[in-house]
């Protein structure tokens, strides 16, 4: 099976910084792209960045230019810059690995809790 397991939430004061982490129990390779979501309370799961195995990374537009999604493929894991954090970033963020050959699969963590309040 595969396993995801993400790290790095916590609470943080408006115009602070976060690290998150995804190890992957597998190379990070044998997917076809990785991703980080997140979800607030009473919202769906949304869509914050993208990293494929091929091709450019990708953003949320509310994510532009403050978070930096990359990877450390030696480690089998993604990480998730957050910087100048706002109360609205607040939610549960998920790690998401993406299979599509030989047949389509999507795995998910257990998610970290983001909390940005004053």
């Amino acid at each position: 099976q595969v396993q995801l397991v993400e790290s790095g939430g916590g609470l943080v004061h408006p115009g602070g910084s976060l690290s998150l982490s995804c190890a992957a129990s597998e190379s990070i390779f044998s997917f076809v792209a990785m991703g980080w979501y997140h979800q607030a309370p009473g919202k769906q799961r949304e869509l914050v960045a993208t990293i494929p195995r091929i091709g450019s990374t990708a953003y949320a537009d509310s994510a532009k230019g403050r978070f930096t999604i990359s990877r450390d493929n030696a480690k089998n894991t993604v990480y998730l810059q957050m910087n100048s954090l706002k109360p609205e970033d607040t939610a549960v963020y998920f790690c998401n690995a993406a299979r599509r050959f030989p047949s389509e699969a999507n795995y998910w963590g257990q998610g970290t809790q983001v909390t940005v309040s004053s």
